[in-house]
């Protein structure tokens, strides 16, 4: 408290005489007089309570027993028990923590007047009227209010969830029908107001007030699901934070105020004490991720930019100007460095101290932004920016925390605060700022950006952004705010549903989405969405409308988008209600059917990562065994681990479907293998717009970007990657030329790349047939192709379900893959199945078939899409090749080659195609005595590997009465150790068996020249007996085979003697 001018000097609290004090240990109601009757008379009501009181602790006892001898009656190991027994300690722990803070803080809220007085005055008289408080005031006279009207605020909270609230969760969910609120009381606890604090003089038409909440309450809210035998609630909850309160637009007419604006300034601090089967989230790790979730769900509605308005005039002009008013500015953060931090990381128990590896957590408001990892630094260099809006000055603080990186738990380095309104009037702020909690000095440069409504000045800012070096994004000339209010007559789903419509705006890579609005086509959103321009000339909006229950986009909102506003192709007339509808001949998908994509990813190698292992308590430093993790459109992949290496080579090739839609990002991360936790490595992000309009991404090709990723929160390492996007065709006319590329760019690490990507669209069944004793059917349908599947909605109620839903899948061999159809009733089996082979598509008039088909039980038909696309390579020559065949189209023939593009996976365009044409040769050679096998030679250039394919054998030599079980074996020679052996998997009884298989040797093109290759055809003698009978071999000098050309040839077989030949 600070005095009041015009008095004499105060005492402070060091100069006042020291009163005989209570034990501080004691709270106050332990000093209340002792109850006379209390002394040496037994508090119990006789003998019998005190008996039943023993028993009733025994069995509390021995039912803690219980556990333990189920465990050991089960068999379990003593582990068990002392896993149970750790978890039931933290829980304990974490809950006994809990109700201590909410004793703790209802004393102090209950006797802060008293304790106040006692400390200052040594009397319980109330405060004079000369102490106040200047920054903030108290206000008590609210908090009687508030005190008196809460009894009546908790009966209309118990209305409000058991009328509004129960009814919405019961309608939300099948499960939740019983679903009910069974206690509801606020408690005793009213919410209080700490302090309310007025800022004068911002502007004429406002009043700016900030209070300072504390809500420690008794509050218990209980909740039950009867049908799963479900209780859960909260009992004592505390909330504390600053909310703003906004009145404004002052106005010349009762209540003279038009509207009221609440939010919180920051994110307010939540601690809640569960009660029933929501007790489980006070087990430790689960306490704080429940309260984070929930503190989320509060920061989206009520913590800035977000805020809640009351308008409280009719016909109010400017609300969307109120809900989401311009920022007041932005802020430039230069993250420059940081001095003298402490050091964190020990060595050998502690006996060695090391340094720390500093990152930084830039914080305000809602917006957050993370440095990267300076590894074993004191005075870490960063040389960061970034640009945060700024909402409310004053109020708004920058937050700046230092940690240091460990693999379990980050350590605490520091943190330093500063209000924007520092930053305001000082418009530049260069400086070094002293770190709370810690040692050190964070070294920040803060810039005030003022905002102008128009664009005289918007060449100045854009040339002075040329010259401006900033990482990791290139700094902003203009922002743009867009007001989301409400969209009407939206098209109604199939069979006139509801749609449940939301919003996609993206600008470049950016994405942002509105929240969704259920069952209606007149949706009301009401949000604002932010964005930073680079540069507002060249970039553009764009805005989409999706339904959340289907995986398509419903329309454009871009003008001149054929079929964009087409209601009458989404829902035709169906008649009257007399005549029946007629039935469709063909499906009807929306307009984004079939537009899916294939990226090809394709994981090379790194480069300068950093050591992560360590042996000997860190005396030690050894290296790291990386691995690589992609995530991509739901989906994520892993590569396989280098051990020991700092520059692995990974050679990996991973597909994905993904779509059109703008903003879509690759991340990568790499990791080091460890034991326990794995290390991490650097990431780094790659937005697919490039590859996605281009076609073809070669991070290691100086003419398309920088020829590498540079890992991301790490001090060094960096990732080559090549990315491309295949686009289904719909013709077989180059399926076999696809087939063998991929066979030959395929690595040894990476699975069958896919040839062909297949679309179904499930539009409707009829006619299903009806089990024995069901009235009503609700089927659902699942489609598979080989180990993928996919699984429709379920249509209660219904033999002519309409399920509208499309699937993708990825194609490997389409001669001989299927399509695996069943319908499937909820409780009653299979209502009837379907086997379409792929092969059917490859003869179809545009790789498409689309009709009505029977199922296998001979009742019920299903009408659906098959569509084939096959995927040619860019950049593998196939396409050049194409115009060769007179049956390829004309479309295609016509395009240009492609022999000056970008390098491929392979090796040059006109290399590949000079292989291709020598692949189908019309005359072929009749097979020798002993059989032939076939085989594909060649040498792989950019991985500097020799590579042979063992496609199969034909008219192989039946010495018994059975056929043979035959293998291929393969020998580099002169080696013949196990080095350089392979061999192909056993086909059982067969003359004419087929491998397809591929192997690797890494070596030299020279040496490789200098070898010769055995290749040997064998068959098991007996089960019994581990002799291999040989059926023929042949031995191919590499030296005359033109490894350049990787053509598929036949060899004849030969004995011991003999050579083989082609």
């Amino acid at each position: 408290m600070e005095r009041s001018p015009g008095e004499g000097p105060s005492p402070s609290p060091m100069d006042q005489p020291s009163a005989p004090s209570d034990p501080t240990d004691q709270p106050p109601a332990a000093h209340a007089k002792p109850d006379p009757g209390s002394g040496g008379q037994p508090a119990g009501p006789g003998a019998a309570g005190e008996a039943l009181a023993v028993l009733t602790s025994f069995g509390r006892r021995l039912l803690v027993l219980i556990p333990v001898y189920l465990a050991g009656a089960v068999g379990l190991s003593v582990g068990f028990v002392l896993f149970g027994l750790a978890l039931y300690l933290g829980w304990r722990r974490v809950r006994d923590e809990k109700e201590r803070s909410l004793r703790a803080a209802r004393q102090l809220l209950d006797d802060e007047e008293q304790l106040t007085a006692k400390t200052l005055y040594m009397s319980h008289r109330e405060l004079p009227a000369w102490v106040s408080f200047p920054d903030v005031e108290k206000a008590e006279w609210l908090n009687k209010i508030v005190a008196q009207v809460w009894p009546f605020l908790g009966q209309y909270m118990e209305k409000l969830l058991a009328e509004t609230v129960a009814p919405a969760v019961r309608g939300s969910n099948p499960h939740l029908q019983t679903f009910t609120f069974t206690r509801v009381e606020l408690g005793e606890k009213p919410l209080r107001i700490i302090g309310v604090k007025v800022h004068p003089g911002q502007r004429k038409e406002q009043i700016l007030l900030d209070l300072n909440i504390s809500y420690v309450g008794d509050v218990q809210i209980d909740v039950e699901v009867k049908k799963y035998f479900c209780k859960a609630g909260v009992k004592g909850m505390q909330l504390h934070g600053v909310l703003r309160v906004i009145l404004e637009p002052l106005i010349g007419d009762l209540p003279f105020v038009g509207a009221v604006s609440m939010f919180f300034i920051r994110r307010p601090t939540l601690d809640i004490n569960w009660t029933g089967m929501t007790n489980l989230l006070d087990i430790p790790g689960l306490s704080s991720l429940s309260d984070t979730m929930i503190m989320d769900s509060i920061a989206a509605f009520l913590v800035l930019p977000n805020r809640l308005l009351v308008p409280l005039v009719p016909d109010l002009q400017d609300v969307a100007q109120l809900r989401s008013p311009l920022p007041r500015g932005i802020i430039r953060i230069h993250l420059l460095a940081a001095r003298g931090l402490s050091s964190k990381d020990k060595y050998v128990k502690g006996l060695i101290e090391g340094k720390s590896d500093p990152y930084a957590l830039v914080r305000l408001g809602t917006q957050t932004f993370c440095s990267r990892v300076i590894d074993e630094e004191l005075n870490p260099q960063w040389g960061e920016t970034y640009e945060v809006m700024v909402h409310e000055v004053p109020g708004q603080e920058i937050e700046v925390e230092v940690f240091d990186k460990d693999p379990d738990k980050d350590d605490f380095l520091g943190r330093m605060k500063l209000d924007v309104g520092k930053v305001l009037q000082a418009s530049v702020l260069d400086d070094w700022f002293p770190l709370q909690g810690g040692q050190g000095q964070v070294h920040l440069r803060l810039e005030w950006l003022s905002l102008l409504s128009d664009a005289e000045k918007l060449e100045q800012v854009l040339q002075w952004n040329w010259g401006v070096s900033s990482r990791p994004d290139p700094p902003s000339a203009a922002i743009l705010v867009v007001y989301l209010d409400r969209a009407q007559d939206l098209p109604l789903k199939k069979g006139n549903k509801e749609p449940n419509p939301m919003v996609q705006l993206s600008i470049q890579d950016v994405t942002q989405e509105s929240k969704a609005v259920y069952s209606t086509n007149c949706p009301v959103w009401e949000e604002a969405f932010r964005f930073f321009l680079q540069d507002p000339q060249s970039q553009e909006l764009d805005v989409q409308i999706l339904y959340l229950d289907s995986s398509e986009i419903c329309f454009p909102t871009v003008p001149g988008c054929p079929g964009a506003w087409d209601v009458d192709s989404e829902n035709p007339q169906r008649g009257s209600s007399v005549d029946a509808p007629p039935r469709p001949c063909h499906t009807t998908p929306d307009s984004q059917f079939g537009t899916e994509h294939v990226l090809r990813i394709h994981v090379l190698e790194a480069q300068d990562l950093i050591a992560k292992d360590r042996f000997l308590g860190g005396l030690v430093k050894g290296k790291s065994d990386p691995y690589v993790k992609l995530k991509l459109a739901g989906r994520s992949f892993r590569s396989h681990v280098v051990r020991e290496d700092l520059n692995p080579r990974w050679n990996e090739v991973f597909e994905v479907i993904v779509t059109s839609v703008p903003g879509q990002e690759l991340e990568v991360e790499v990791f080091d293998k460890d034991l326990d936790k794995d290390d991490f490595l650097g990431r780094c992000k790659v937005r697919l717009t490039t590859v996605l309009n281009s076609g073809f991404l070669d991070e290691s090709s100086p003419c398309l970007l920088p020829q590498w990723l540079t890992l991301e929160d790490v001090p060094s390492g960096r990732l080559h990657l090549r990315l491309e996007r295949l686009t289904p065709r719909p013709t077989a006319a180059e399926l076999e030329e696809v087939l063998q590329v991929n066979s030959l760019i395929q690595t040894q690490k990476s699975a069958e790349l896919a040839a062909a990507l297949l679309s179904i669209y499930m539009e409707r069944a009829e006619d299903l047939p009806l089990r024995k004793g069901t009235k009503h059917l609700s089927p659902y349908a699942t489609l598979t192709v080989g180990d993928s599947s996919h699984k429709t909605k379920t249509i209660s109620q219904t033999s002519a379900p309409v399920w509208d839903e499309s699937a993708s899948f990825l194609i490997r061999k389409p001669h001989t893959e299927s399509l695996e159809l069943q319908v499937r009733g909820e409780g009653t089996g299979v209502l009837g199945s379907l086997s379409l082979p792929l092969s059917e598509l490859l003869v179809a008039d545009q790789l498409c078939l689309d009709r009505w088909f029977t199922l296998s039980s001979g009742q019920g038909q299903v009408l659906l899409r098959a569509q084939l696309g096959i995927l040619v390579s860019q950049h593998s020559g196939v396409e050049a090749h194409s115009h060769s065949y007179s049956h390829s189209s004309s479309s295609l023939s016509e395009e240009p080659e492609l022999s000056g593009g970008p390098p491929h996976i392979t090796s040059s365009a006109p290399e590949l195609r000079q292989r291709l044409t020598h692949v189908d040769s019309p005359l072929e050679a009749p097979a020798g005595p002993l059989g032939q096998v076939k085989l594909t030679l060649w040498y792989y250039s950019e991985e500097r590997k020799l590579v042979s394919i063992v496609h199969g054998c034909r008219s192989l030599r039946q010495n018994g009465r059975d056929p043979p079980d035959p293998y291929v074996s393969l020998l580099l020679l002169p080696d013949k150790n196990r080095g350089t052996k392979r061999r192909t998997s056993q086909k059982k009884r067969t003359l004419s068996p087929e491998f397809n298989e591929r192997f690797e040797w890494e070596l030299p093109l020279d040496e490789a020249q200098r070898r010769k290759l055995d290749v040997s055809v064998k068959s098991n003698s007996s089960f019994m007996s581990r002799e291999r009978e040989l059926l023929g071999k042949v031995q191919l000098d590499l030296a005359e085979t033109d490894l350049s050309q990787g053509v598929a040839r036949w060899y004849d077989l030969m004995d011991n003697k003999d050579k083989g030949s082609s």
